[in-house]
């Protein structure tokens, strides 16, 4: 079987703090860069403003649904830091998209994480269908 997708996190750390305020350069980034990976954005971005129970926990947080899964960001202008998930059943570049968020966001340091998600997922209908059957029948003969 194969994995569903991959599930790249990027945790970036002393952004440019004027991007990371930017409602506009976030949204256009979620708004545009499905296509660039070759995906299918499904609504318009959805970007806010968030002000936490500490004023330094301000920040911008947005997501983008794509028909293969979505694009979130939350941004942390004072602390110069920013946390971006793409999360897609579709292969895609990780390595581009993380020199590109790099690039965008001026970010000085990141730590990269990148999973496979759904390991056991069944890609074919048939597949599926066997599984499930030999697991019932299992449970019954047990």
């Amino acid at each position: 079987m194969e994995h569903f997708g991959q599930h790249l996190m990027i945790d970036g750390y002393g952004a440019t703090k004027n991007r990371l305020e930017d409602l506009d350069l976030i949204y256009g980034f979620l708004d545009t860069y499905p296509e660039r990976m070759g995906m299918t954005k499904i609504m318009p971005p959805y970007v806010f403003k968030y002000i936490g129970k500490k004023p330094e926990d301000w920040g911008l947080s947005g997501v983008v649904l794509i028909a293969e899964s979505h694009i979130s960001i939350h941004t942390f202008p004072l602390k110069r830091f920013l946390s971006l998930d793409i999360f897609s059943c579709k292969m895609f570049d990780s390595d581009h998209a993380t020199r590109f968020v790099e690039n965008l966001f001026g970010l000085k340091k990141t730590e990269i994480n990148l999973l496979d998600r759904g390991l056991g997922f069944p890609k074919d209908i048939r597949l599926a269908t066997d599984i499930v059957y030999n697991e019932r029948s299992d449970m019954i003969n047990a």
